[in-house]
């Protein structure tokens, strides 16, 4: 072969091979790119705390949380800081999926787990649960007019605009269960609106295993920063349950909830920050204010109203703070005439010290007036806390996580309360003696 047939097969064969490289680059860039897009699609989001809790005697402490009073079965919350002692762990599944006609998909799994126990292997406490489980379509073509920019979805899930006190560890608002419902419809310029139905079971007295199921329909509005909630719910066996044999109670079939409640942008007009108030009330299956249709032991005549106020703002250089309070009045819960009243005031300070460590202090006050017509609990409780806090950075304010705390906090009531136990029917709170120390070592973290 001469010398310049033998170059042209070389050169040949050498551009056969770029070309074969070429492809195979373009062909794994292909693959790079298209595992990048759906590992775009996927989100992981969770919440987790722990922590480790024990008295001045060094003995554990029991009976402790932010619902250690009497008041705590009526949803009472004294704050949370301090007297913390589970290990809880939510964890949230997402993907999303875009359409080529831009309707979009969003699926949500969340796996949550709580115990109290300090040991490293729990199997038999383990509460692992799925707590939500949905799918919410939106932008949908066909899709117009009022619906343009609504979302619809079905499954079982925590509300979307439920909203709560995270200081304190009391939800404001709470509405959970299997269902379905339509957020975002546009009924003005105004005026937005989502309509839900929600179903959830109620566990009988007699049998924890037999279900009584309440169905929830909701229409909740917002007009700018005003937002109004109205619920109505019917459960048609829960009316055949009593409370006990001595004394039988007709449970009620029925309820409304209502929520009426201003979002402020600003702290109360004063400063920046937030700041949200309102009022909730209801009847017979409404009148459990809090978590709405949760709870069957009520009768049908029974009443309930809360007002609540909460916010948070930077007030000097390296300060913020945080109050809350709530005040409800509740009659006829359980048994009739039985009346339940309690104010619970909460604030919080943060003290910066640098961009990872702050020292946060807490100060409770709670008083109650519980008579279920056959025990009396009348009286106050006090809580203050003090927590040095390390943080990833403190520049975030009060809602910046992680966090790892110690704290050291110190609780006490009225002599009247000691070691005074107020049922409720399926719920009780029982409450030892007072003026303890606590000494807590807590993380906590969400992202």
């Amino acid at each position: 072969m001469s010398g310049g047939a033998l170059a042209d097969t070389n050169m040949a064969d050498l551009e056969a091979r770029i070309n074969q490289l070429e492809s195979r680059l373009a062909e794994t860039e292909q693959q790079a790119d298209a595992a990048q897009q759906q590992a775009a699609n996927f989100e992981f989001h969770g919440y987790a705390r722990s922590g480790l809790l024990s008295n001045d005697e060094f003995s554990g402490a029991t009976g402790t949380g932010a619902y250690m009073s009497a008041a705590g079965a009526l949803g009472a919350s004294v704050g949370r800081l301090g007297l913390e002692d589970d290990h809880y762990v939510e964890a949230n599944l997402v993907h999303n999926r875009v359409t080529d006609n831009g309707s979009k998909a969003y699926f949500k799994i969340m796996l949550a787990d709580g115990v109290e126990t300090n040991n490293d292997w729990a199997p038999d406490d383990s509460d692992l649960n799925v707590r939500q489980l949905y799918t919410e379509l939106s932008d949908l073509t066909w899709f117009s007019g009022a619906f343009e920019h609504a979302s619809i979805w079905a499954g079982k899930r925590f509300d979307r605009d439920n909203f709560d006190i995270h200081f304190v560890d009391s939800d404001i608002v709470f509405l959970a269960g299997t269902g379905a419902g339509i957020y975002d419809i546009q009924l003005s310029e105004n005026w937005k609106a989502n309509v839900s139905i929600y179903g959830r079971d109620f566990g009988t007295i007699d049998s924890a295993s037999t279900d009584v199921e309440n169905y929830i329909a909701t229409i909740n509005n917002r007009f700018g920063a005003w937002q109004l909630m109205l619920s109505g719910m019917h459960s048609v066996d829960n009316d055949n349950r009593t409370t006990d044999s001595a004394s039988p109670t007709q449970r009620a079939e029925k309820g409304v909830h209502a929520l009426l409640a201003y979002h402020g942008d600003n702290f109360y007009g004063l400063s920046d920050g937030f700041s949200k108030t309102g009022v909730l009330s209801g009847v017979g299956l409404g009148s459990e204010l809090k978590g709405i249709g949760s709870n069957g032991n009520l009768n049908d005549d029974a009443k309930a109203v809360r007002f609540f106020t909460y916010g948070a703002t930077n007030f000097a250089d390296n300060w913020r703070i945080a109050p809350s309070l709530m005040a409800e009045v509740s009659e006829d819960r359980v048994k009739e005439n039985d009346q339940f009243k309690w104010v619970s005031a909460n604030v919080r300070l943060a003290q910066v010290f640098n961009p990872n460590f702050e020292i946060v202090y807490e100060g409770s006050y709670q008083y109650m007036n519980l008579d279920n017509t056959a025990d009396q609990a009348k009286g106050s409780f006090y809580k203050v806390t003090l927590a040095p806090t390390l943080k990833l950075s403190t520049v975030g304010g009060f809602f910046d996580r992680p966090e790892l705390r110690f704290a050291v906090s110190y609780v006490d009531w009225s002599e009247a309360l000691d070691n005074y136990s107020v049922s409720l029917a399926s719920d009780a709170s029982t409450m030892g003696n007072g003026g303890e120390a606590l000494f807590a070592l807590q993380m906590e973290t969400w992202f």
